[in-house]
């Protein structure tokens, strides 16, 4: 592959301003279809009323913690739209709004935060790996599985997402490697949201931008505006077309923010002030789409209020979901622990049962 062609552009690609107004600076790629886009709003209507949900309900106990990811549903339900259905997702644990996007159960999906179980849905069966909670170590997990469907011999695509905190990891430098190396079909997501947790940017990289990471392992790239859903879902149609037509890997930037909390634990006051959140809020991608589809008459007020309609429903079966009580079975504890349990794992299970059934006797 030529110099040229692993460089990505000077500056994000942007199809919308955020004014919601279109822009010219969007290069070769060509503009998402409407029906894609329309869409594409529906889906960060519910995933933004999702994550205030979400958020609610770590307060009131229902969950241990909540990553929201409000400000960056463009750069999830992107991610989502891009994949076909036998495509697979690897996310973090602040991707919750992209495997909602995706249709996974949300009480399913929320089993991790809540603290029931390491993972609440079928991997094999929603094609989403386990939300991955330490930084970086899914990337490598998903050059493995594209690489088995490489091998296999099927068009799959694997999409790992991961922060800009996790490019500082070295299990993402090894998983780059290792997928330039293979050939492997996957995509590389960062979601440079400018933090991680408290660690502004500048004092992780000095590089110009973090798509450039992708150029020393032999890697095409591009950076986007993660706030332009028209934008993110251009270049990762490119990246994931890219990797299925048997070019390899392809690394994306997109440029978003985090507009909450790193977690319900953290106070974001701490490390940055309220002007700069303010500044983002401005360049809000779901007003930004809502503008831009409004203006060339593809969504009018009462598409806008059906979405909105259908997001308090869904908000309201989350709600009454997580609002359940979860019983609780000690002897659980040694399911899922081997494929085939030792003989000491059985001996403590034997031991645990016959105490639970002494004091329930």
């Amino acid at each position: 592959m030529r110099l040229e062609d692993l460089l990505p552009s000077p500056e994000p690609v942007r199809f919308v301003a955020a004014d919601g107004t279109g822009t010219a600076s969007h290069g070769a790629c060509p503009r998402p279809a409407d029906d894609r886009l329309v869409e594409g709003y529906r889906r960060m209507v519910l995933g933004r009323r999702f994550d205030t949900q979400a958020t609610a309900l770590t307060r009131q106990g229902r969950l241990a913690v909540y990553p929201s990811s409000r400000g960056q549903e463009a750069c999830q339900i992107g991610a989502v739209l891009a994949l076909r259905d036998d495509d697979w997702l690897f996310p973090t644990y602040r991707d919750s709004v992209a495997l909602v996007a995706r249709g996974l159960d949300p009480a399913e999906v929320l089993t991790l935060l809540r603290g029931d179980w390491h993972c609440g849905y079928d991997p094999v069966a929603t094609r989403v790996a386990p939300q991955c909670t330490p930084l970086a170590t899914q990337t490598i997990h998903a050059v493995g599985l594209a690489e088995a469907l490489r091998r296999n011999g099927t068009d799959g695509v694997v999409l790992a997402l991961i922060g800009d905190g996790g490019t500082s990891e070295g299990d993402f430098h090894e998983a780059l490697n290792f997928a330039a190396v293979r050939r492997a079909p996957v995509v590389f997501l960062i979601q440079n949201n400018g933090y991680a947790i408290s660690v502004p940017l500048a004092r992780q990289s000095a590089a110009p931008a973090l798509a450039y990471k992708g150029i020393g392992y032999g890697i095409g790239s591009e950076q986007v505006d993660g706030n332009d859903l028209v934008a993110v879902l251009a270049v990762l149609d490119a990246a994931v077309a890219h990797a299925r037509s048997g070019h390899g890997p392809y690394l994306v930037e997109a440029h978003t923010y985090r507009m909450e909390a790193h977690t319900n634990a953290d106070d974001a006051t701490r490390y940055r002030d309220d002007d700069e959140v303010t500044r983002w809020a401005a360049a809000d991608p779901l007003a930004r789409l809502r503008t831009y589809l409004s203006d060339r008459g593809l969504i009018d007020d009462e598409a806008v209020r059906t979405a909105e309609a259908g997001a308090e429903a869904f908000a309201a079966r989350v709600r009454t979901a997580l609002n359940a009580d979860v019983p609780a079975d000690p002897r659980t504890l040694f399911d899922h622990v081997y494929a085939e349990p030792t003989a000491q794992l059985e001996e403590q299970r034997a031991q645990l049962v016959a105490e639970l059934d002494a004091r329930e006797a």
